[in-house]
């Protein structure tokens, strides 16, 4: 590739020249925000594309779950009388337990669908559940009233993830778990009972496997609801309602414990269905996602954000080669580094996907900083003016890379490295005259002499005649 000619300033540019370069750059550097902003879109589509590879997998191993504590379910029908007579409906009257103990492990996994990939988990599950006497009298109220059979329900947010069910126990007694209606927004299984059970406590013993992708949730549907999580993920992210009353978080695992009051969740222990907005019941829910940091279409957008930035700063150095040694630079090769700078970005996306983000940035930051050192010693006939730029451009990448990587503390460091290169761009200029007054003076100077003591000139060198 043929650069185009550079010529050595024959003297220092003066004022108006100046700003018509610094605007120019100034143009050249915001025209860099279209590749840039198609770069983002890019980036947004393949972060779509990984979100539909996890639909698939979701939808073929279990979908993020959420799972209820049991419930006691009666129909029953209702009876009132209005003008026009009697009307009846039936209705279902829902009874929460008193206590509720959960004990969960995860074990999980990694499922990939073409390149992307997403953590997976097989729960193994052990509930426990006890209904009081007094509780029961909100049931035991409405048998009379033609009441239906009895369902312990059990609420699941995907029942297609089942894997095995171990045990069911009622008051000591084998049961075995079927479909069941809807209740409270979610579909259930379900145990059918003896009315006659509403007249002692009922205990609940439940196991039984589980398969979901990236996110685990239950609803507190106990007085007092007790839940134990453990798995072996080390980067859990705890979502929900609430936050766990103690946690250890290892390299490869983590455990968590819950303790929710019914006074915590905002809803009582029994209603009729129908009563109760399911919403309130669906936002009570917490839990744990499979955290993965900084996914790498995350990372690729924080990166493109400080595009413009460095671009910038690169148009800014090749001016300041320009200024302090003199040379002219054609807008033209500022366009084609600007092309180069935001190739970067583009490459960056299409090797974390086969890589990882890490050795992607590597090899992209690499290849671009080779690229434009290499251009700008052959533009600035200089190959110390290439190392030095760059060098300076592979500092800059590997100061974009601690900004993509550090969540908490990206603006900090941005802030404090943006005030450090605008200080180093104020020292470089500090002696650069960028009016020329200082040749223009000795210039003046030099064509004007100034007269002798005493010496009076005639009338016609003052008027400029012959």
């Amino acid at each position: 590739m043929r650069a185009f000619p550079l010529r050595r300033l024959p003297m220092f540019p003066n004022a108006h020249s100046f700003t018509l370069k610094v605007l120019g750059i100034g143009a050249l550097a915001l025209l860099m925000l279209i590749p840039l902003l198609q770069v983002q879109s890019l980036v947004s589509e393949r972060n779509g594309l990984r979100n539909q590879a996890v639909a698939q997998v979701a939808t073929r191993w279990g979908e993020a779950q959420t799972v209820g504590g049991p419930l006691l379910a009666l129909p029953y029908l209702q009876r009132w009388k209005t003008d026009q007579g009697w009307t009846e409906r039936t209705s279902t009257r829902l009874l929460l337990p008193a206590t509720l103990s959960v004990d969960a492990t995860l074990r999980t996994a990694t499922r990939a669908y073409g390149i992307y990939a997403t953590p997976v988990y097989t729960a193994g599950i052990d509930l426990n559940a006890r209904f009081e006497t007094d509780d029961l009298a909100a049931l035991r109220e409405v048998v009379a009233q033609g009441a239906g059979k009895l369902e312990l329900r059990l609420p699941l947010s995907d029942v297609r993830g089942l894997r095995e069910v171990r045990a069911v126990r009622v008051n000591g007694q084998d049961h075995r778990l079927q479909p069941g209606s809807i209740t409270a927004g979610y579909a259930t299984a379900a145990v059918v009972l003896d009315a006659q059970l509403l007249e002692a406590p009922i205990t609940l013993e439940l196991s039984l496997d589980l398969a979901g992708t990236e996110s685990i949730q239950f609803l507190p549907l106990g007085r007092t609801t007790n839940l134990k999580l453990a798995a072996d993920w080390g980067d859990p992210s705890f979502t929900g309602a609430f936050l766990p009353v103690r946690h250890e978080v290892a390299e490869q695992r983590f455990e968590a414990a819950w303790q929710v009051l019914e006074l915590n969740r905002g809803y009582g222990q029994h209603w009729d269905d129908g009563e109760l907005d399911t919403t309130r019941i669906a936002a009570s829910a917490f839990g744990a996602t499979l955290y993965q940091p900084a996914s790498i279409y995350q990372q690729n957008e924080r990166a493109g954000k400080y595009g413009v930035l460095f671009i910038a700063l690169s148009f800014v150095a090749f001016f300041l080669f320009e200024v302090l040694k003199k040379l002219r630079v054609h807008p033209v090769q500022y366009l084609l580094i600007g092309v180069a700078l935001c190739t970067f970005y583009l490459l960056l996306l299409a090797l974390s996907e086969q890589i990882g983000f890490g050795p992607a940035y590597a090899l992209a930051a690499a290849a671009v900083a080779l690229l434009v050192g290499g251009y700008a010693a052959a533009v600035l006939s200089t190959p110390r003016a290439g190392l030095v730029l760059g060098g300076s451009l592979g500092l800059v990448y590997g100061l974009l890379y601690g900004l993509v990587v550090s969540e908490q503390y990206s603006l900090l460091i941005g802030a404090l490295a943006l005030l450090a290169v605008i200080a180093l761009l104020m020292y470089l200029t500090r002696r650069v005259d960028w009016y020329g007054e200082s040749r223009a003076a000795p210039t003046a100077a030099a064509g004007t002499r100034r007269p002798e003591p005493g010496y009076d000139p005639p009338l016609n060198a003052i008027d400029g005649n012959p």
